[in-house]
């Protein structure tokens, strides 16, 4: 029974090698297409970022973290943390991964939120979404390379891709959680005043899901600086480089500084994605 099981193997990997193939040969102006713009838009942000001087890039980062949570705490460690990654040269590399964290965490947030709101007013839609949700979220992050890698080429493309099928499940498992969890009472009280689903989704349902949300986006963050080194392996620019460079030659200073500024961005970035505390900044 056995030999008869493995012996009669389910051709899964070739079909699904087949439809790569079928993709790329009918379909490839499109993923050129892709490429090339997302490109653009990577590459323009950077460029953006290097345009400003350091110190005035630090300097902006520190008063608007100030001018969002009113910490001088938060500020000032804030501006020493980058002063460091400064000090050990990395400025550069973590203003190409910030440059990558950030487009995929908009793009996914930008896709993720509306799919939860569905999701939320429609229970089948989760229902369906869920597996397929459970799936990007369960499969090595390395699996996801090899068809990106074929589709859109060696470079930063394949692996924001990738950072997008990983962290997407987030914003939309928390949109969910969060218009799915806004109390009747608060919906009954706006169709009483006449509110329509307009109404209640922006007046009702959206502010009291917000906190959800935000915590959807500082996941998304994480997620995808989780995927920072991956990238890396495809071509991707940033702080991945560095760290695989150290492991390839068994170099532990450089991969502790390189890996000591990739977690000092994550703190920063979640730092600076929370929610102000109700009453700081009051007097």
């Amino acid at each position: 029974m056995e030999e008869w099981i493995t012996s009669n193997k389910i051709p899964l990997g070739r079909w699904i090698d087949s439809f790569i193939g079928l993709i790329q040969d009918n379909a490839a102006w499109f993923f050129d297409l892709v490429t090339e713009g997302l490109k653009f838009v990577i590459e323009g942000f950077i460029e953006i970022l290097e345009w400003c001087p350091p110190l005035v890039l630090l300097a902006l980062i520190v008063v608007g973290a100030f001018w969002l949570h009113r910490s001088w705490k938060l500020s000032t460690m804030i501006g020493l943390s980058l002063l460091l990654i400064i000090n050990l040269g990395y400025w550069q590399a973590t203003l190409e991964t910030l440059a990558l964290v950030l487009v995929a965490a908009s793009l996914c947030m930008a896709v993720g939120v509306p799919l939860g709101i569905a999701a939320a007013h429609r229970p089948w839609l989760f229902t369906a979404m869920r597996p397929v949700l459970d799936l990007m979220q369960t499969i090595p992050t390395f699996v996801y390379l090899i068809p990106t890698l074929i589709l859109f080429g060696l470079g930063v493309v394949p692996g924001l891709i990738s950072t997008i099928i990983f962290a997407l499940p987030a914003p939309i498992r928390l949109t969910h959680l969060g218009v799915s969890s806004v109390p009747k009472q608060l919906i009954e009280a706006g169709e009483a005043f006449g509110a329509t689903k307009r109404q209640l989704l922006w007046k009702v349902e959206l502010p009291h899901a917000l906190p959800t949300i935000m915590a959807g986006l500082t996941q998304c963050i994480m997620l995808s600086l989780s995927m920072v080194v991956i990238a890396a392996l495809v071509g991707a620019d940033g702080l991945g480089k560095p760290v695989v460079r150290a492991l390839n030659t068994v170099n532990i200073a450089q991969g502790f500084e390189a890996g000591l500024a990739i977690v000092i961005l994550a703190i920063l970035l979640d730092r600076i994605c929370k929610q102000r505390e109700p009453g700081r900044g009051k007097k």
